[in-house]
C-alpha cells in the first residue's frame, strides 16, 4: 500500500477522490463522480471539456497502472478512474437536463457492466490501457447510442 505522497496522490485519483472505495457498486459511483466533473465542465465550453476529458484519460492510463502495482492486483474494483473518463465521454454534447444526463449516465454504466465486443476486447490490454480503453470504448458507444435517441432515430 501507498508509503509515499505520491503513492497517496496516486491513489486519490485512481479511486475517483477515494469514491472507488465506496462498499456498494464503485464503479456507479466513480460514474457519478464524471457526472459531477460534467457539471463542472459544461460551462466552459467543448474545447475545454475536451481537454480535460483528454488529459483524464492519458493520465489515467498511467495513474492507473501505477494503482493496480499499489494495491497488487489488475484492475482493482477501488480504481475508478476509468469510469470518471468513460462517463465524461458519454455524456460529451449531452444536453443538461436530467432526462440527458441520466440517460448518458445509465447507456454508460450498461455498456461499462456488459462489456460486449468490441469493450471487450480492450479489457485484455495489459497494466493502465487495460483499465481505462474499455471504458473509453462503452464512452463512446453510449456517446453514439445517446445522439441518435436525441436526433430521434
Amino acid at each position: 500500500m501507498p508509503k509515499t505522497v505520491s503513492d497517496r496522490l496516486i491513489l486519490f485519483l485512481a479511486t475517483g477522490f477515494y469514491s472507488g472505495y465506496s462498499p456498494v457498486a464503485p464503479g456507479t459511483a466513480g460514474s457519478a463522480v464524471g457526472v459531477g466533473a460534467y457539471f463542472l465542465l459544461r460551462p466552459f465550453g467543448w474545447p475545454a471539456y475536451t481537454a480535460v476529458t483528454l488529459i483524464i484519460t492519458l493520465l489515467g492510463i498511467w495513474i492507473s497502472g501505477r494503482a493496480e502495482t499499489l494495491f497488487g492486483q489488475k484492475d482493482s474494483k477501488h480504481i475508478v478512474i476509468d469510469e470518471i473518463a468513460g462517463q465524461l465521454i458519454a455524456l460529451f454534447m449531452a444536453p443538461a437536463t436530467w432526462w440527458g444526463v441520466l440517460a448518458g449516465f445509465g447507456l454508460f454504466r450498461l455498456f461499462d457492466i456488459v462489456k460486449f465486443w468490441p469493450i471487450s476486447a480492450f479489457e485484455k490490454l495489459k497494466g493502465g490501457a487495460g483499465v481505462m480503453l474499455d471504458d473509453v470504448a462503452a464512452g463512446l458507444l453510449a456517446l453514439l447510442a445517446l445522439q441518435l435517441i436525441l436526433s430521434g432515430i
